[in-house]
């Protein structure tokens, strides 16, 4: 049986002992009954993964001693997604979700022309990560960003290879084409009504290549699946 998997930022290389934070000692105690003896694993989602053995199972502040420290090799080649807020939530969640298990290394909010919602909870949105990365029993969780005004991004983007997936009629290859070794890579996805011509314009005048992802209109967090799927199987 696989050992329970958590999260903790403060854990760091070397110690001998450590405290769990009240919610994780609650989740690990009170929730799924662990006891004194039993093994968990611990990670600080920068590739450290530490086996542990519960030595007090106080529920509030659980203590563990380490067993041994084993560190994770980073993602091959680092793959971005820039995707615009969208109205639904629950949709944008979803997303973060799948790119997360899927391997994406960073994903950055987009604030387009024509994204309708304009507020991004940051810390609702990182546990989201969190989940994914422990769920698919990761050590490495994406880089999370800020939300960025999307003229922003296209200027000051240094990405060696990176891409603009949009809409509108015009010469472009679909992505799996383009896609070569490079370690960086990015991908920009707009919003429920597409980028504007003047941001396509834009982005393409800084390098950035157009895109399809495929044969049909896809809505904003299916298309940043398949970008990510795409980019991080090749």
């Amino acid at each position: 049986m696989a050992l329970s998997f958590f999260y903790t930022q403060e854990i760091k290389p070397g110690v001998t002992q450590f405290f769990l934070g009240e919610e994780t000692s609650k989740h690990a105690v009170q929730v799924l009954r662990m006891q004194n003896g039993e093994e968990l694993l611990l990670t600080d989602g920068k590739g450290n993964l530490f086996t542990t053995e519960i030595i007090d199972d106080n529920r509030k502040k659980c203590a563990v001693k380490i067993l041994s420290e084993t560190v994770m090799s980073p993602p091959a080649k680092k793959i971005t997604i820039a995707i615009s807020l969208i109205k639904n939530s629950t949709r944008f969640e979803w997303f973060l979700e799948k790119a997360t298990e899927i391997g994406v290394t960073e994903i950055i909010p987009l604030l387009c022309s024509r994204t309708e919602k304009q507020f991004f909870r940051h810390d609702r949105m990182k546990n989201i990560l969190v989940s994914a990365m422990l769920q698919s029993q990761q050590c490495w969780l994406p880089l999370l960003h800020e939300a960025t005004k999307f003229m922003e991004l296209v200027n000051q983007s240094t990405v060696h290879q990176k891409f603009i997936a949009h809409c509108e009629e015009g010469e472009k290859k679909q992505l799996h084409q383009h896609i070569n070794s490079s370690a960086h890579q990015l991908v920009c996805i707009g919003p429920e009504g597409d980028f504007t011509p003047d941001e396509i314009a834009a982005a393409i005048q800084n390098n950035f290549l157009p895109v399809a992802l495929g044969n049909t209109r896809l809505r904003t967090e299916t298309a940043g699946v398949v970008a990510a799927a795409l980019l991080c199987s090749h």
